[in-house]
Protein backbone atom coordinates (compact mmCIF):
# COMPACT_ATOMS: atom_id res chain seq x y z
CA UNK A 1 0.00 0.00 0.00
CA UNK A 2 1.42 3.35 -1.22
CA UNK A 3 1.45 5.53 2.05
CA UNK A 4 0.46 8.73 2.82
CA UNK A 5 2.45 11.93 1.17
CA UNK A 6 3.72 13.26 4.75
CA UNK A 7 4.83 16.78 5.82
CA UNK A 8 7.90 17.27 8.09
CA UNK A 9 9.69 19.70 9.02
CA UNK A 10 13.51 19.57 8.92
CA UNK A 11 16.13 21.45 11.12
CA UNK A 12 19.40 20.08 10.83
CA UNK A 13 22.09 21.14 13.57
CA UNK A 14 24.05 23.43 12.90
CA UNK A 15 26.85 21.98 14.30
CA UNK A 16 26.21 17.96 15.45
CA UNK A 17 26.15 17.34 19.34
CA UNK A 18 26.56 13.62 18.77
CA UNK A 19 23.24 12.77 20.45
CA UNK A 20 20.46 11.25 18.24
CA UNK A 21 17.90 12.97 16.19
CA UNK A 22 14.42 14.59 17.63
CA UNK A 23 11.28 13.84 16.14
CA UNK A 24 8.83 15.75 17.31
CA UNK A 25 5.17 14.21 17.83
CA UNK A 26 1.82 17.12 17.89
CA UNK A 27 -0.53 16.50 19.57
CA UNK A 28 -4.43 16.36 18.49
CA UNK A 29 -6.12 19.72 17.37
CA UNK A 30 -3.06 20.97 15.99
CA UNK A 31 0.18 20.06 13.25
CA UNK A 32 3.77 20.23 13.37
CA UNK A 33 4.53 23.79 13.38
CA UNK A 34 3.78 23.84 17.12
CA UNK A 35 7.17 22.81 17.24
CA UNK A 36 8.88 25.30 15.27
CA UNK A 37 7.93 28.47 17.52
CA UNK A 38 10.47 27.97 20.06
CA UNK A 39 11.70 24.07 20.14
CA UNK A 40 13.11 23.47 16.72
CA UNK A 41 14.96 26.89 16.31
CA UNK A 42 16.22 26.40 19.60
CA UNK A 43 17.18 22.68 19.81
CA UNK A 44 18.77 22.74 16.32
CA UNK A 45 20.89 25.72 18.02
CA UNK A 46 21.87 23.50 20.44
CA UNK A 47 23.40 20.36 18.20
CA UNK A 48 20.32 18.57 17.31
CA UNK A 49 18.73 17.34 14.49
CA UNK A 50 15.10 18.01 14.27
CA UNK A 51 12.49 16.39 12.85
CA UNK A 52 8.50 17.47 13.09
CA UNK A 53 6.12 15.46 11.90
CA UNK A 54 2.28 16.77 10.38
CA UNK A 55 0.40 13.49 10.93
CA UNK A 56 -1.71 11.93 8.29
CA UNK A 57 -4.74 14.71 7.82
CA UNK A 58 -2.70 17.60 9.38
CA UNK A 59 -1.11 20.21 8.18
CA UNK A 60 0.66 20.16 4.76
CA UNK A 61 0.51 16.41 5.03
CA UNK A 62 -2.14 14.32 2.54
CA UNK A 63 -5.69 12.55 3.97
CA UNK A 64 -7.46 15.69 5.32
CA UNK A 65 -10.19 14.60 3.33
CA UNK A 66 -10.02 10.98 5.27
CA UNK A 67 -9.31 12.47 8.66
CA UNK A 68 -12.09 11.19 10.72
CA UNK A 69 -10.94 7.09 9.53
CA UNK A 70 -7.79 7.28 10.85
CA UNK A 71 -6.64 5.59 14.24
CA UNK A 72 -3.86 5.68 16.69
CA UNK A 73 -1.94 3.08 14.83
CA UNK A 74 -2.23 4.93 11.51
CA UNK A 75 -0.29 8.00 13.08
CA UNK A 76 2.23 5.48 14.81
CA UNK A 77 2.31 4.40 11.14
CA UNK A 78 3.20 8.14 10.23
CA UNK A 79 5.95 7.92 12.81
CA UNK A 80 7.41 4.46 11.54
CA UNK A 81 7.79 5.93 7.86
CA UNK A 82 9.76 9.25 9.07
CA UNK A 83 11.73 7.44 11.75
CA UNK A 84 12.41 4.69 8.88
CA UNK A 85 14.22 7.25 6.83
CA UNK A 86 16.56 8.44 9.80
CA UNK A 87 20.58 7.49 10.11
CA UNK A 88 20.29 6.55 13.49
CA UNK A 89 17.07 5.71 16.16
CA UNK A 90 15.86 8.56 17.47
CA UNK A 91 14.66 10.26 20.66
CA UNK A 92 10.94 10.71 20.30
CA UNK A 93 8.92 13.52 21.44
CA UNK A 94 5.01 13.33 21.78
CA UNK A 95 2.51 15.77 23.26
CA UNK A 96 -0.47 15.05 24.53
CA UNK A 97 -2.08 12.97 21.44
CA UNK A 98 1.06 12.52 20.24
CA UNK A 99 2.93 10.81 23.33
CA UNK A 100 0.14 8.59 23.26
CA UNK A 101 0.93 7.80 19.31
CA UNK A 102 4.94 7.28 19.96
CA UNK A 103 4.27 4.75 22.76
CA UNK A 104 1.96 2.90 20.34
CA UNK A 105 4.61 3.50 17.44
CA UNK A 106 7.78 1.57 20.37
CA UNK A 107 4.94 -1.41 20.46
CA UNK A 108 6.79 -2.30 17.46
CA UNK A 109 9.27 0.14 16.57
CA UNK A 110 12.25 1.43 18.02
CA UNK A 111 14.50 4.54 19.74
CA UNK A 112 16.97 5.54 21.89
CA UNK A 113 14.47 7.31 24.33
CA UNK A 114 11.50 8.43 24.57
CA UNK A 115 9.64 12.07 26.31
CA UNK A 116 6.41 12.02 26.55
CA UNK A 117 4.78 15.71 27.44
CA UNK A 118 1.24 16.36 28.50
CA UNK A 119 0.37 12.80 27.84
CA UNK A 120 -2.99 11.47 27.52
CA UNK A 121 -3.81 9.48 30.43
CA UNK A 122 -3.58 5.91 31.13
CA UNK A 123 -7.44 5.94 31.50
CA UNK A 124 -8.58 7.67 28.48
CA UNK A 125 -9.75 10.94 27.93
CA UNK A 126 -13.34 10.32 30.07
CA UNK A 127 -12.66 11.34 32.76
CA UNK A 128 -10.80 14.22 31.93
CA UNK A 129 -13.31 15.61 29.46
CA UNK A 130 -15.96 14.80 31.83
CA UNK A 131 -13.82 17.28 34.75
CA UNK A 132 -13.42 19.61 31.71
CA UNK A 133 -16.71 20.15 30.41
CA UNK A 134 -17.62 20.99 34.30
CA UNK A 135 -15.06 23.81 34.37
CA UNK A 136 -15.23 24.95 31.55
CA UNK A 137 -18.93 23.91 30.01
CA UNK A 138 -18.34 26.43 26.97
CA UNK A 139 -15.31 24.16 25.38
CA UNK A 140 -16.42 21.83 22.85
CA UNK A 141 -18.44 24.97 21.31
CA UNK A 142 -15.82 27.34 21.11
CA UNK A 143 -13.33 24.64 20.28
CA UNK A 144 -15.71 23.98 17.13
CA UNK A 145 -15.37 27.39 16.20
CA UNK A 146 -11.19 27.30 16.65
CA UNK A 147 -10.77 24.73 14.30
CA UNK A 148 -12.10 26.67 11.86
CA UNK A 149 -10.48 29.87 13.06
CA UNK A 150 -13.57 31.87 13.97
CA UNK A 151 -12.61 33.20 17.19
CA UNK A 152 -14.96 35.37 19.19
CA UNK A 153 -13.98 36.88 22.09
CA UNK A 154 -15.04 34.05 24.67
CA UNK A 155 -13.75 31.54 22.17
CA UNK A 156 -10.32 33.25 22.59
CA UNK A 157 -10.82 32.75 26.58
CA UNK A 158 -11.66 29.69 26.63
CA UNK A 159 -9.00 28.31 24.40
CA UNK A 160 -6.67 30.18 26.24
CA UNK A 161 -7.82 29.12 29.91
CA UNK A 162 -8.08 25.22 28.77
CA UNK A 163 -4.95 24.92 26.47
CA UNK A 164 -2.51 27.67 28.57
CA UNK A 165 -1.53 28.94 31.82
CA UNK A 166 -2.59 32.75 32.99
CA UNK A 167 1.03 33.56 31.86
CA UNK A 168 0.62 32.98 28.67
CA UNK A 169 1.01 36.45 26.69
CA UNK A 170 -0.99 37.86 23.66
CA UNK A 171 2.00 37.03 21.06
CA UNK A 172 2.51 33.45 21.92
CA UNK A 173 -1.89 32.81 22.53
CA UNK A 174 -1.65 34.34 19.11
CA UNK A 175 0.97 32.19 17.40
CA UNK A 176 -1.20 29.49 18.46
CA UNK A 177 -4.56 30.18 16.96
CA UNK A 178 -3.58 29.66 13.10
CA UNK A 179 -1.81 26.32 14.41
CA UNK A 180 -5.51 24.22 15.22
CA UNK A 181 -7.11 22.40 13.08
CA UNK A 182 -9.86 19.40 12.95
CA UNK A 183 -9.54 16.24 14.52
CA UNK A 184 -10.03 12.22 13.66
CA UNK A 185 -12.95 11.44 15.48
CA UNK A 186 -11.95 7.75 14.96
CA UNK A 187 -8.49 8.72 17.10
CA UNK A 188 -10.83 10.78 19.58
CA UNK A 189 -13.29 7.80 20.40
CA UNK A 190 -10.49 5.19 20.80
CA UNK A 191 -9.02 7.49 22.73
CA UNK A 192 -12.06 7.81 24.72
CA UNK A 193 -11.58 4.03 25.63
CA UNK A 194 -8.18 3.99 26.45
CA UNK A 195 -8.31 1.98 30.04
CA UNK A 196 -9.88 -0.80 28.03
CA UNK A 197 -6.18 -1.72 25.80
CA UNK A 198 -3.24 -2.35 27.71
CA UNK A 199 0.03 -1.79 25.25
CA UNK A 200 1.33 -4.89 23.87
CA UNK A 201 5.09 -4.19 24.72
CA UNK A 202 7.02 -1.18 26.68
CA UNK A 203 10.65 -1.24 25.48
CA UNK A 204 13.55 -0.74 27.66
CA UNK A 205 14.49 2.56 27.30
CA UNK A 206 15.41 5.86 28.68
CA UNK A 207 11.58 7.31 29.20
CA UNK A 208 11.16 11.10 30.79
CA UNK A 209 7.14 11.94 31.72
CA UNK A 210 6.67 15.64 31.89
CA UNK A 211 3.51 17.99 32.51
CA UNK A 212 2.85 21.62 33.83
CA UNK A 213 1.55 22.35 36.80
CA UNK A 214 -1.31 23.94 35.69
CA UNK A 215 -2.41 21.43 32.89
CA UNK A 216 -6.34 22.33 32.41
CA UNK A 217 -6.88 19.74 30.10
CA UNK A 218 -4.32 16.57 31.65
CA UNK A 219 -3.80 16.93 35.91
CA UNK A 220 -0.30 17.40 36.65
CA UNK A 221 -1.15 14.68 39.18
CA UNK A 222 -1.93 11.89 36.80
CA UNK A 223 1.27 11.69 34.94
CA UNK A 224 2.94 8.93 37.44
CA UNK A 225 0.34 6.53 35.74
CA UNK A 226 2.25 6.96 32.69
CA UNK A 227 5.67 7.19 34.28
CA UNK A 228 4.89 3.64 36.40
CA UNK A 229 4.15 1.85 33.18
CA UNK A 230 7.66 3.19 31.46
CA UNK A 231 9.76 3.13 34.75
CA UNK A 232 10.31 6.72 33.45
CA UNK A 233 11.53 10.10 35.56
CA UNK A 234 8.51 12.40 36.11
CA UNK A 235 8.99 16.19 36.06
CA UNK A 236 6.82 18.85 36.63
CA UNK A 237 6.80 22.81 35.13
CA UNK A 238 6.04 25.19 37.86
CA UNK A 239 3.20 27.45 36.33
CA UNK A 240 2.98 25.57 33.33
CA UNK A 241 0.05 24.77 31.00
CA UNK A 242 -0.82 21.88 28.76
CA UNK A 243 1.19 23.39 25.60
CA UNK A 244 4.10 23.07 26.94
CA UNK A 245 6.07 23.95 24.24
CA UNK A 246 4.31 27.42 23.68
CA UNK A 247 3.97 28.26 27.12
CA UNK A 248 6.02 31.31 28.90
CA UNK A 249 7.84 28.41 30.64
CA UNK A 250 9.39 26.67 27.23
CA UNK A 251 12.78 27.76 27.84
CA UNK A 252 12.61 25.52 31.07
CA UNK A 253 10.72 22.46 29.43
CA UNK A 254 13.29 22.46 26.60
CA UNK A 255 16.53 22.98 29.51
CA UNK A 256 15.09 19.90 31.01
CA UNK A 257 14.88 17.83 28.02
CA UNK A 258 18.07 18.95 27.17
CA UNK A 259 19.98 18.23 30.73
CA UNK A 260 17.79 15.07 30.82
CA UNK A 261 19.67 13.58 27.05
CA UNK A 262 23.00 14.43 28.24
CA UNK A 263 22.66 12.36 31.28
CA UNK A 264 20.58 9.73 30.21
CA UNK A 265 22.07 8.99 26.57
CA UNK A 266 25.84 8.50 24.77
CA UNK A 267 27.06 11.29 22.65
CA UNK A 268 28.72 9.29 19.23
CA UNK A 269 31.41 11.27 17.54
CA UNK A 270 30.28 14.65 16.95
CA UNK A 271 29.16 15.10 13.07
Amino acid sequence: MKHRKLHTLHRPAGRHNGHPPLVFVHGGYIHGGCWDVNFMPHFSALGYHCHAIDLSGHGKSEGRDELDSYDINHYAGDVAHVVAGLDAPPVLIGHSMGALVVQRYLERGTAAAVIMMAPVPTTGLTACSIQLNLRQPDFLREAAYAVRGKYTENTARVMREVYFSPDVTHEQFASFKPLVQDESTTAIAEMMALAWRPPFRRPKIPALVMGGELDALFPANLLHFTATGWNAETCVIPGAGHMLMMEPQWTTVASRIDNWINRRLPRTAAA
